[in-house]
């Protein structure tokens, strides 16, 4: 049974940085083997795309308000995925979630939460002004 664990979320204030780690288990293939993503959902909101990292090579998809801010990576031996987020933002308030897909042939990998079909618990991030 594939199980997705996050950690890193805390408060900050706005211009600070956090990195967020999912570390996955249960998993039948190596991590480089599914796209993976991380969402995001604030009170009142529905749930976003943040940024996702397609199998193998290729390019990473990031939404628009966090290009140049957030970064997502994988460590392939230690099953981590990762997002590290600097300059934040108090609109970056929210719980953060990663989850992955086996499958497609999307290039670009989708921040659509409707094509990933496991999710992890979700990590609170707060940043204060």
């Amino acid at each position: 049974q594939v199980q997705l664990v996050e950690s890193g979320g805390g408060s900050v204030q706005a211009g600070g940085s956090l990195r967020l780690s999912c570390v996955a288990s249960g998993i039948t293939y190596t991590l480089s083997s599914y796209y993976l993503a991380w969402f995001r959902q604030a009170p009142g909101k529905e749930r976003e795309g943040v940024a996702a990292i397609r199998p193998g090579a290729g390019p990473t998809n990031y939404a628009d308000d966090v290009k140049g801010r957030f970064t997502i990576s994988r460590d392939i031996a230690n099953k981590t995925l990762y997002l590290q987020m600097d300059n934040l933002k108090p609109d970056d308030t929210a719980v953060y979630t990663c989850a992955l897909k086996r499958g497609g042939t999307a290039w670009n990998p989708p921040l659509d939460p409707k094509e990933y079909n496991q999710w992890g618990q979700g990590t609170q991030v707060t940043v204060s002004s």
